[in-house]
């Protein structure tokens, strides 16, 4: 009896099933339920593309320019296909949905165990690179990281099991909060750069280059800053979560999040040219860049509030994706069937307790290291945007549908310069 008053007082009183279609999400709502990993991902992915050409010395980090770039053409071509998935998968568009239809049963498994293995991933890098956040900006509580991580995503779980509309409320303010951030940090930052009105920095030590320039570790930075595609897929995968007409405004929350990402990248990485930032100790370059604009005022700690919540936060999008994509594996007989059970608040609770136990296995083993858990990251991330898009060229030329050439030609750009 005590345990089922506490699960309400946490949880909140059950659902009746008819509730279920008032529980979708509006565009703005969705953003921050479905984007906020992809947006977030912006705080580390110019400062992984930085430790690795480091390796050759300081005068190589301006390489990390045309990187930048490539990344965000890269990001934009992603974007514009999975926007044609959306529209033709409105009931929900992940690359095992797509992969099964179009490539066959092994194709659509293998996808489906690199976006479950990611989801996981996602959440362990999210927590791990928003608690970095919060010890750049209060150094003392380094040794505490791992035990930060945990309480942070028993916190997000909780939020989870009250049901996806009160999630989203919860998660809006804290993703707006870090765009409006960020974006206003890169304007300032590139006006008073301009204008000469930034304080002089005091000079950086610059490392020794350990290992020459190559195309190798040219590669290697831009495979590295490659994590900040990391989570576009949960859009397509959340589209039944929408308002209708749900496939419209998949679109349209698939744009604003390409149009946002891009924007605050390529802003991030230009000030860490400009200001001759090198990655290293225990500041992340985000902070290294707003102590640089702001001082250490309140400016300095609102950046560094932001970003860690929206990187905390981001691994809602785990949440969104996981239980969804583990219940529609159970429909299809590939999971135990528990985890196509919804729970009193009508969302997938087994998938979410499994998401968040092996999440925190991934913290403890690995010290809470955002740098060690990464290289796991991407190799999924992409293998799933591969084997979407190539379904989706599949799709175009089985059905031939009005404007089938040009879209099939969309989603094969997709699939060559992902694969």
């Amino acid at each position: 009896m005590r345990l089922a008053l506490l699960k309400r007082l946490l949880v909140g009183p059950p659902m009746p099933l008819a509730q279920a279609r008032h529980e979708r999400l509006s565009k703005t709502m969705a953003l921050a339920v479905f984007a906020s990993d992809p947006l977030s991902s912006v705080a580390y992915a110019t400062e992984e593309i930085l430790v690795v050409l480091v390796l050759a010395g300081h005068a190589v980090l301006s390489y990390s320019l045309p990187i930048a770039f490539g990344i965000a053409a890269l990001l934009a071509i992603v974007v514009i296909s999975y926007r044609q998935t959306v529209a033709a998968y409105p009931q929900g568009g992940g690359a095992y949905t797509v992969a099964k239809d179009n490539l066959g049963l092994f194709p659509a498994l293998t996808a489906a165990a690199a976006l479950l293995t990611d989801y996981v991933l996602t959440v362990a890098v999210s927590v791990a690179a928003g608690i970095a956040a919060v010890t750049s900006a209060v150094p003392g509580l380094v040794p505490h990281r791992v035990t930060l991580c945990v309480l942070a995503i028993v916190g997000i779980a909780m939020g989870n099991f009250r049901g996806i509309r009160e999630s989203g409320r919860m998660f809006a303010a804290p993703t707006y909060f870090f765009v409006v951030s960020i974006l206003g940090m890169v304007g300032y930052g590139l006006i008073a750069a301009m204008l000469g009105g930034l304080p002089e920095a005091p000079y950086e030590p610059h490392p020794p280059g350990l290992e020459g320039i190559s195309l190798f570790l040219l590669l290697r930075a831009y495979a590295a800053g490659c994590t900040a595609l990391t989570g576009v897929e949960a859009v397509s995968n959340g589209v039944p979560a929408l308002k209708p007409p749900e496939g419209r405004n998949g679109q349209i929350v698939m744009t604003w999040l390409g149009v946002i990402s891009i924007a605050m990248f390529l802003g991030i990485t230009y000030l860490a040219y400009d200001f001759g930032i090198v990655p290293g100790g225990d500041e992340t370059v985000v902070s290294k860049i707003a102590r640089r604009v702001f001082g250490t005022g309140a400016l300095y700690y609102g950046v560094q509030a932001a970003t860690m919540l929206i990187l905390v936060l981001a691994s809602n999008t785990s949440y969104a994706g996981f239980p969804r994509l583990s219940s529609i594996l159970a429909r299809d007989r590939f999971m135990p069937r528990q985890f196509a059970n919804q729970g009193d608040r009508l969302v997938f609770s087994n998938g979410i307790l499994i998401l968040s136990a092996f999440a925190i296995l991934l913290i403890v083993v690995f010290g809470g290291d955002t740098h060690a858990l990464l290289p796991l990251y991407a190799i999924g991330v992409f293998l799933s945007f591969t084997l979407s898009q190539g379904g989706m060229v599949r799709h175009w030329l089985r059905l031939k549908e009005k404007g089938w050439r040009w879209r099939m030609w969309v989603n094969g750009v997709g699939t060559v310069v992902t694969g």
